[in-house]
């Protein structure tokens, strides 16, 4: 039967008969974190569908820090872009009021999340089909209106977007939601909703001060709600030519060795990409680029197969 770390996916293939009663959990030999066996070997034993572990949510991904100018827009669209080019179904939220999701992947969405949480436009009819297997949320100027409408609410306002996207979730396999720089009440909903973070981190000593904070923030988050976890840091703008990102770089890998992605190298084609409305697979497929987000893609799912 095939097994799945649930911290990082990674999948193994187990001979069933390894796998008596007594054997109750597991460590992933990819990011060294124990899971349970025991949702798992029920699966298969109901009949499941081939080993494969079901589930009914997907995985939800948030792309956050509180500074902006590290790249988050760009990291959210082409790792959505790249589950999808690997044949997952994806859904990305745009969360951020400048709306640039759709900008990058070249859409004009007449509706898009506020439609959605507000309930005037069903989810059919939000939902704008970017790629083959790829759907957007779109953001925008609307969602200041969104944010004012949370902040009015008395109770559960932190729960706002998690109630409007738990019934779509049945039909992807990811949700990537990307989030505003700040800190405001859609960045609280997306970290009540999401179950993993992934945080862009240019490589720059300002930059390091805003993680700092924003792991501040995310600890006072996490007083209420468990369910969710830093899984993956993502260097970015990593210029070799200048020192200075290296060494910051060695010094993130020494505070957080477990976390840390590939770096996304400076590239040029990556800021050239969103005028063309296209992914920097679609722009530049050979670029630095597009080969370190398909590395991040592997990183995300587990699966070193892709792309190869």
């Amino acid at each position: 039967m095939v097994i799945r770390c649930t911290h990082c996916e990674k999948k193994y293939e187990v001979a069933e008969d390894k796998l008596t009663h007594t054997v109750t959990k597991a460590r992933c030999r990819k990011c060294g974190k124990t899971f349970s066996l025991q949702d798992q070997k029920n699966t298969s034993e109901n009949g499941g569908n081939g080993g494969k572990v079901t589930n009914n949510r997907p995985r939800t991904i948030g792309v956050s820090l509180s500074k902006g100018g590290v790249g988050k827009s760009t990291t959210a669209v082409n790792l959505a872009a790249g589950l999808a080019m690997a044949g997952y179904k994806v859904l990305l939220v745009d969360t951020d009021t400048q709306g640039q999701d759709s900008f990058m992947l070249g859409v004009k969405p007449e509706a898009g999340l506020t439609e959605l949480v507000i309930g005037e436009m069903p989810a059919r009819e939000v939902m704008c089909k970017a790629r083959e297997n790829l759907w957007l949320l779109a953001g925008g100027k609307s969602l200041a209106g969104l944010k004012r409408m949370i902040d009015r609410k008395d109770f559960g306002g932190e729960l706002t977007l998690k109630e409007a996207l738990e019934p779509l979730e049945s039909e992807f396999d990811y949700v990537v939601v990307d989030t505003s720089p700040g800190w405001d009440p859609l960045t609280v909903n997306v970290l009540f909703y999401v179950q993993d973070l992934l945080t862009p981190v240019s490589l720059e000593v300002m930059t390091l001060q805003g993680l700092g904070e924003f792991l501040k923030s995310l600890s006072a988050i996490r007083k209420y709600r468990k369910g969710i976890s830093l899984k993956y840091i993502l260097p970015t703008f990593h210029d070799k030519r200048i020192r200075q990102t290296d060494t910051i770089l060695r010094k993130i890998k020494e505070i957080y060795p477990k976390l840390l992605c590939p770096s996304i190298r400076y590239n040029v084609r990556l800021s050239e990409a969103p005028a063309y409305g296209k992914s920097i697979y679609e722009y530049a497929p050979g670029c630095n680029g597009a080969h370190d987000y398909r590395q991040l893609v592997r990183t995300v799912t587990g699966r070193d197969d892709l792309f190869r």
